[in-house]
């Protein structure tokens, strides 16, 4: 029989588990991955938010039905080209010193159907090899939207683990001699005259009332311990929303689900969190998940996990760890390239910004000179059509605007050019990439 949801734009949340949680096995009796199939639910008069409403929907299913502490981000027109790259991102994930605060590990892509010239630039060579390199030297590459593996806890809007802080003087880089010097300076203990027997007196005196009124604190302990619980859990559901299920899910750093769950009770809890309204009144697409408000949603998410704290990790394997299909003619480029930008300055003119937004968080400066550029960009097209179109007005009319260059002038003029050649150079040479990618 056919599904009630041969209606794209209407229809309800469809479940379909094609391997549960005992799975099958493949032909070497290995145990199989889940393999589930959802379909969130769409009405009329609801905003569903593309891409960034899937994502969302499928965060909150995995972690009803699996709850796995990782996941992997890949778009329809990807697939796995290496076996051994959620390996490879596993390994900065549970680095035992900075594992902990990594929020994603971004692959670069990799596109199959170019031709030898790449006459649309689809490699992004540059952006690819030079400037997600140079990132990953900061705070972390940008998130591009696929070949992502992404640390749950990360999504649901926490801050990054404080790294404890070195003490504030140590004597490990200094001589001996010049230790007890610096170091002469602490305080020490005074030691005390008196006997031991004097002073277990006073103890006992101090401590005396503590034992008296213990019955009383424990009632006011109980008392305030049920309010708090009260008081985080409505916290929590205006957080995340009305699912008992998916809120206990996401106190989970470490994963796993409930025991005490049957299946059935979990696949009804499942079609709950993907009902249209269940992000109503909630903080998904604001601080949780995927971020509404740009149709680049990869930038802005990524951006929001780094005003957070949170360091991403850029992995470049040496057989390409994903593939896709890239636009083969020119009006599919042009389109892409067009959702590019207008994403970009959707951010740019959103309280999103990374000119005024997130100062006080975990953002480094140079990582948010990054987003800068990377939401400023299509604006720069301003200026360079008026830098085209001067001097062809300059030529019709025969007047000239710029006044002729003195030697000084030529000096700091040809001196900028040599270090802007200088620069591609040393790009070149660091990343592997060749003058005819850097010239494109």
């Amino acid at each position: 029989t056919p599904w009630p949801g041969n209606n794209v734009r209407d229809h309800p949340g469809m479940i379909q588990v094609f391997l549960g949680q005992s799975g099958g096995h493949d032909t070497d009796g290995n145990e199989l991955p889940r393999l589930v199939y959802v379909s969130r639910e769409k009405r009329p008069g609801f905003n569903h938010h593309k891409k960034a409403g899937a994502m969302n929907a499928l965060v909150r299913v995995s972690a009803v039905l699996s709850n796995a502490p990782y996941l992997l981000n890949l778009d329809c027109d990807h697939y796995i080209n290496n076996s051994k790259a959620i390996r490879e991102s596993m390994c900065f994930m549970m680095d035992p010193l900075l594992g902990k605060r990594v929020c994603y590990v971004q692959f670069p892509q990799r596109f199959d159907g170019i031709d030898r010239n790449d006459r649309y630039a689809n490699r992004n060579t540059v952006f690819f090899d030079i400037d997600m390199k140079g990132l990953d030297g900061i705070q972390g590459p940008i998130y591009v939207g696929t070949g992502c593996v992404f640390r749950r806890h990360a999504l649901y809007g926490y801050d990054a683990p404080k790294t404890k802080k070195a003490p504030t003087r140590t004597c490990n880089c200094l001589p001996k001699w010049c230790c007890g010097c610096l170091c002469s300076g602490r305080k020490k203990k005074k030691k005390t005259n008196k006997p031991k027997s004097e002073l277990k007196k006073r103890n006992s005196r101090t401590f005396a009332p503590v034992g008296a009124l213990e019955g009383i604190e424990e009632g006011v302990e109980g008392i305030e311990t049920e309010n708090v619980a009260v008081t985080s859990e409505k916290k929590l559901e205006n957080k995340f929303g009305q699912s008992s299920v998916f809120v206990a899910s996401t106190l989970l750093e470490d994963g796993g689900t409930l025991k005490s769950a049957s299946p059935a009770s979990l696949l009804k809890e499942a079609i709950h969190v993907i009902s249209c309204g269940y992000e109503d009144k909630t903080e998904w697409g604001k601080e949780v998940g995927w971020i509404y408000g740009s149709v680049t949603e990869d930038i802005l998410t990524g951006f929001k996990m780094h005003c957070h704290g949170w360091r991403s990790i850029y992995c470049i394997p040496a057989r390409p760890a994903f593939k896709g299909s890239a636009p083969i003619n020119l009006s599919d480029r042009l389109h892409q390239v067009l959702r590019w930008a207008l994403g970009s300055v959707e951010i740019f003119l959103s309280r999103h910004c990374p000119l005024w937004y997130g100062y006080g968080g975990g953002l480094k400066w140079l990582e948010r000179l990054s987003y800068i550029n990377a939401t400023v960009y299509p604006l720069t097209s301003i200026p360079l059509l008026a830098y085209c179109t001067l001097p062809a007005v300059c030529l019709l009319t025969g007047k000239f605007i710029t006044p002729e260059l003195s030697n000084v002038a030529s000096l700091w003029f040809l001196s900028l050019f040599i270090c802007i050649f200088a620069t591609g150079i040393l790009e070149m040479g660091w990343s592997g990439v060749g003058i005819d990618e850097w010239w494109r």
